[in-house]
Parts: C-alpha cells; sequence; structure tokens
C-alpha cells in the first residue's frame, strides 16, 4: 500500500514539473500586455489632449472650482 502510494505521488510531482516547462511563454505575455497598455496610454492621451476634449475637461474643472459651498 505505502509503495503504491508513494508511486502515485511520484507521479503526481513528475507531471507537475513537465506542465512548467514553458517558462518562456509567461515573459512574452507579460511583454505583450505591456505593449498593450503602452499603446492604450498613448491612444487616450491623444484623445484627452484633443481639442474638443481639452474644452470640455477644462470646463468641467473651471465649473467645479467657481461652485460656491
Amino acid at each position: 500500500m505505502y509503495q503504491a502510494v508513494r508511486a502515485r505521488l511520484r507521479a503526481l510531482v513528475s507531471g507537475a514539473r513537465a506542465a512548467r516547462k514553458d517558462g518562456g511563454m509567461v515573459t512574452s505575455e507579460y511583454a505583450m500586455g505591456i505593449v498593450a497598455a503602452v499603446a492604450f496610454a498613448v491612444v487616450l492621451y491623444k484623445v484627452v489632449n484633443s481639442g474638443p476634449v481639452s474644452t470640455a475637461l477644462r470646463n468641467i474643472v473651471q465649473q467645479a472650482l467657481d461652485g460656491r459651498m
């Protein structure tokens, strides 16, 4: 009984080790996520700095600062 349990445990551990052999894929996924985040930030920056959006944001801030308490 002990030998069967030990053999089964050994098989599970070796299977888990075999599943972890694609460590390079994790790094490439992180890199692609960073590239996508930077691209989204650039697009958002361009939108916020465009004329109409910048004017609308300025008006919202101005109204908030002029509000009475």
